[in-house]
């Protein structure tokens, strides 16, 4: 077995513990799955793991060295995605829904899946600690004389594809419990508890150190 291979299952292992460790983008898809639907909870996996990338071609070409390294740099982006979670908690805190417009027409339907993708994105570009554990963690895994930028890839291709397949679990596993938990109460109970998740994450990352 050559060094890349031997990297590459020993990351997946460890890759795959802290993809099923909960964590806000956990957070963000069971809401999504258990009361908003399958297709939006997969709008929200499928932003989710889009970030992921993202932040992987960030720390493969350079910049995420910028971002552990500039208190600056990892200060706006920490504030920013603070700021962001805080708005969204609030919306969800402060919302009276009985129902999520299940027979809205189909233009509304994909406005909310976009509207989903944008929140799993934006969650996980918005969170630093995400850039910081790529620029710490992937390299451990490039073997010498490997071109770091392409594994870089690699890792980050592979970590995704385990976040959907971990995603995946999760919203399959909601389906037998889906109708009992869109019941007008239960909605608004929900609601509430993920828009206070959301401020406990928003506090614990704005208070948060490299």
């Amino acid at each position: 077995m050559s060094p890349l291979e031997q990297s590459l299952i020993a990351f997946t292992l460890a890759a795959a513990l802290m993809t099923m460790t909960p964590g806000l983008d956990t957070a963000l898809v069971l809401r999504a799955a258990t009361v908003e639907g399958g297709r939006r909870a997969w709008a929200a996996s499928l932003g989710v793991c889009l970030g992921c990338l993202a932040w992987g071609a960030v720390v493969a070409g350079g910049l995420g060295v910028l971002l552990a390294a500039s208190e600056t740099a990892y200060r706006m982006l920490k504030y920013a995605g603070a700021a962001y979670l805080v708005w969204l908690g609030l919306k969800l805190i402060l919302s009276q829904r009985d129902d999520f417009g299940t027979s809205a027409p189909d233009g509304a339907r994909d406005a909310g899946e976009w509207l989903w993708f944008r929140r799993g994105m934006l969650t996980n570009l918005l969170n630093p600690k995400v850039g910081i554990f790529y620029v710490s963690f992937l390299p451990q895994f490039v073997p010498p004389g490997h071109d770091v930028a392409a594994t870089t890839l690699l890792l980050a291709g592979i970590h995704a594809l385990l976040g959907l397949a971990w995603f995946a679990a999760l919203i399959l596993a909601t389906r037998p419990v889906a109708a009992a938990l869109r019941r007008p109460r239960t909605i608004r109970w929900l609601d509430r508890a993920t828009g206070t998740v959301f401020l406990l994450f928003a506090a614990r990352l704005a208070l948060s150190r490299h």
